[in-house]
Order: C-alpha cells, then sequence, then structure tokens
C-alpha cells in the first residue's frame, strides 16, 4: 500500500460539513495559532483505522504527510508513529523513531498532534536513563519561541509523570509560568493535576509557592481534581 493509496483512502472520508467546525475549534483564522491548517472532516476514530491499515509506511512517506497542510495526514504520520513505537522492542528502531519525530517536529503543529505523539513518543523516549538528553531537549523547547515546541516540552514530561517522575515537570513549569499563551496554560495546569493525582502534596507545595503568579487558567486546571474550599483558597491568593 502506498501513499497514493492513503490519500484515496483518506478522500473517501472527507466530510465539508465537520471540516467547517474543526476549522473554527482549532483555530486556523488569519493571525490565529492554527492558521493555514486544512481540516477534512474526518473522525478520529475512522482517522485511526487508516494509520492501522498503513502501519507500514516508509519513513520518506510520513514525512511527505507531516510536511502537508491538510491535518489529518499529519494526524495518521503520528499515530503511525505511535503505534510502531510501542510494538517496537529494539532500541535502534526507538531510537530512529525518536529522531524523525524530533527532526520532522515542524509538522506537529497543533495542541492535539501534540498531545497525542509528544508523551508516547520523546516522552517514552527520555525516559529510558538519558538525562542529558532529556535536560537539553526539553530545556531548549521550553525557552522556545516556538509554541509548539513549548507545548511539546510539557507534554512529553507527562511519560514521566506516569513513572512518578516529577521534577522534570516541575521545573518546566516553573519555565513556563510566564508563558503567554492560553495552550501552555492549559498544559502545564494539565501536568500538574495528573502529578497532584499520584502525589497529591508534591502539587500543593508547588502550588503554595506558585498559586499568586501563576497564569489564572493554568491555575484552575491544576485544581480540578481539589475540592471546593481547597479550590477558592488556592483561587484567593
Amino acid at each position: 500500500m502506498s501513499y497514493q493509496d492513503l490519500v484515496k483512502d483518506l478522500e473517501k472520508l472527507k466530510n465539508p460539513i465537520r471540516a467547517k467546525l474543526e476549522s473554527r475549534y482549532f483555530k486556523t483564522g488569519k493571525g490565529e495559532y492554527g492558521e493555514g491548517d486544512i481540516f477534512w472532516g474526518i473522525k478520529t476514530a475512522d482517522m485511526r483505522r487508516v494509520a492501522k491499515k498503513y502501519a507500514d509506511l516508509p519513513f520518506s512517506d510520513l514525512h511527505k504527510l507531516l510536511a502537508s497542510p491538510i491535518h489529518v495526514f499529519r494526524s495518521v504520520a503520528l499515530v503511525v508513529l505511535v503505534n510502531r513505537y510501542q510494538k517496537s522492542k529494539e532500541q535502534k528502531i526507538k531510537k530512529e523513531i525518536a529522531e524523525f519525530y524530533l527532526d520532522n517536529r515542524k509538522g506537529i503543529n497543533n495542541w492535539d498532534l501534540v498531545d497525542i505523539s509528544a508523551p508516547k513518543i520523546l516522552g517514552e523516549w527520555l525516559c529510558e536513563d538519558r538525562d542529558r538528553e532529556r535536560d537539553r531537549v526539553l530545556d531548549k523547547f521550553a525557552k522556545s519561541k516556538d509554541l509548539w515546541e513549548r507545548r511539546i516540552a510539557i507534554m512529553a514530561t507527562f511519560a514521566f509523570i506516569k513513572r512518578n517522575q516529577f521534577a522534570d515537570s516541575l521545573k518546566l513549569a516553573e519555565i513556563l509560568l510566564n508563558d503567554e499563551h492560553d495552550l501552555i496554560h492549559k498544559a502545564v495546569g494539565w501536568m500538574l493535576r495528573e502529578i497532584g493525582k499520584r502525589d497529591l502534596t508534591v502539587e500543593e507545595k508547588f502550588l503554595d509557592k506558585y498559586a499568586e503568579v501563576m497564569p489564572r487558567t493554568m491555575l484552575r486546571y491544576a485544581l480540578e481534581k481539589f475540592s471546593p474550599s481547597a479550590r477558592q483558597r488556592y483561587l484567593a491568593k
């Protein structure tokens, strides 16, 4: 099965009405974060089914997909990569996938694309005793001028959180405290909430220190699992 076959399969699933709704939802207007992104209105379940069918696409075709302005092409490529990474037992193949992911990160340029891939590829790769590489990549991305690199950095740490390793997430949360973008506020708050699910004391210690200066959206996301009284106490800071 070829790249051309994949395109034909996706074209059959186009839904113009749904595409218009997605274009608004993912902020594709002039000056918005998704400007230039083209949606075809294909359901996530259908996209994943196509990705499974084309699981063996070569990197050259995955590169074409990630370079496309069509959102679902990039989604398919990332799901193929995630599935391939998760099934692989060989470090050589995992390394190849992680490096390809980093080399093609310009195509990972909307929040859903980051969220389905950063923890499961980059995060998993950096979890495996690669402290020096972890610091280099994540610090660089967290301080990047590129919105999506910053989101990739914090979302990659979800893989660490699932292993009860919180230091990297907390470090990046500090770096991103003064970020101006709402999508970063939401991602950081989400990761703080995930930490709290596993160790509430760790999250509370961070909030006690920073709640007063955190963007309100970030704080609200972090507090979603708190009791109403505790939530109000932090929001009043």
